[in-house]
């Protein structure tokens, strides 16, 4: 590569992340319906054709920060469900993975919770296809448990997406709780609960 390719390179990487990083900015208090591509340029600093050259339009860079929010968690969550196979101990993990994510990238997870039933297509698909790829994931290591053997493939995907819901639902409880200036050792405890609740009746199911 050349160093002026290079400068180049740099430059579009540079313009792409001011992009995004307007994007979210803009959406703290917002839908990604209600904000205009103009909008974001403008935030960005640059014009609308550079903008151009990064998205074809608002739903491509919904659908980009999404993959940026999401894409991290499979390698992890597979981590998670590989390294020990006591139940207590992985869902502590999985949690402490949400916090960790809420954390990192408070406005990427409002962004998500704002839009998981929103109003731009492309985004609502590109939420549920990463979720459904995570549930996928974690359907294939939950199949191969031994405390779900002899389950019905139906009902491992059901586990599956019952986690991924309440990895959601547990995000969405950090939120809250920091928007109301609470720490969030309640919400870890009930997420905690919550996990031991869903192994007992996996333990028991289909009873």
């Amino acid at each position: 590569m050349s160093a002026s390719t290079g400068v180049r390179e740099a430059q579009r990487r540079r313009t792409r992340r001011a992009l995004l990083d307007a994007a979210l900015a803009e959406l703290e208090e917002r839908s990604l319906g209600s904000l205009g591509l103009r909008e974001v340029a403008r935030a960005a600093g640059v014009t609308p054709t550079a903008f151009y050259r990064h998205f074809r339009g608002m739903d491509e860079l919904g659908a980009a920060l999404v993959e940026e929010a999401l894409a991290s968690l499979h390698e992890t969550v597979r981590g998670i469900l590989a390294a020990t196979g006591d139940a207590e101990r992985r869902g502590d993990a999985v949690v402490r993975l949400v916090a960790e994510l809420v954390r990192g990238r408070p406005a990427h997870v409002r962004f998500l919770v704002r839009e998981r039933h929103g109003g731009v297509p492309a985004v609502r698909e590109a939420i549920a296809g990463q979720l459904d790829a995570l549930a996928d994931e974690i359907g294939v290591a939950l199949g191969a448990d031994p405390t779900s053997a002899g389950w019905d493939a139906p009902d491992v995907t059901m586990l599956s997406r019952l986690l991924v819901d309440h990895m959601f639902m547990t995000a969405s409880a950090f939120l809250a709780a920091s928007l109301r200036g609470e720490d969030w050792s309640a919400a870890t405890a009930t997420a905690r609960s919550q996990l031991r609740l869903i192994h007992l009746g996996r333990v028991h199911w289909p009873g």
